[in-house]
């Protein structure tokens, strides 16, 4: 019976083996999802990519908000809050990041992010009238 390939040679020439004996395997508990981590250009601070709300400079100057993060473009990550935009301006990160040779027009990222922001206060107004109603009942 002729002997595989593999087990003729030296041991340090095989490739690692794991318990299910296939090439390469680990075990369950070395095996993590990996998220994308952006960093937002407002706070500095690194999220997964989910978490963050994409821009996207306009051949125009203006830049806009790009929640499904499909606009072609070069793109720029934000927390999506009033103050993280706030401070991006404040820091001229939007033209840093974005490769701009002067400040661009933002008005249309701030009205996202504040319409945004009523929406999830109204939200969060009716699930607190729901609550209060099931608690009266």
């Amino acid at each position: 019976m002729p002997v595989p390939a593999d087990e003729r040679r030296p041991a340090r020439f095989r490739p690692w083996r794991g318990r299910s004996g296939r090439a390469g395997s680990r075990s369950s508990e070395a095996r993590s999802k990996v998220y994308p981590v952006r960093t937002c250009i407002g706070s500095r601070r690194r999220a997964p990519r989910s978490s963050l709300l994409r821009v996207v400079a306009l051949s125009d100057g203006r830049v806009v908000a790009d929640p499904k993060a499909v606009m072609p473009g070069r793109g720029a990550w934000l927390t999506p809050t009033v103050e993280a935009h706030d401070q991006a301006v404040k820091r001229r990160a939007y033209r840093r990041a974005l490769r701009l040779d002067r400040e661009p027009d933002t008005s249309a990222v701030r009205d996202y992010l504040e319409a945004l922001s009523a929406a999830e206060q109204a939200r969060h107004r009716d699930t607190t009238e729901q609550a209060e109603r099931l608690m009266d009942n």
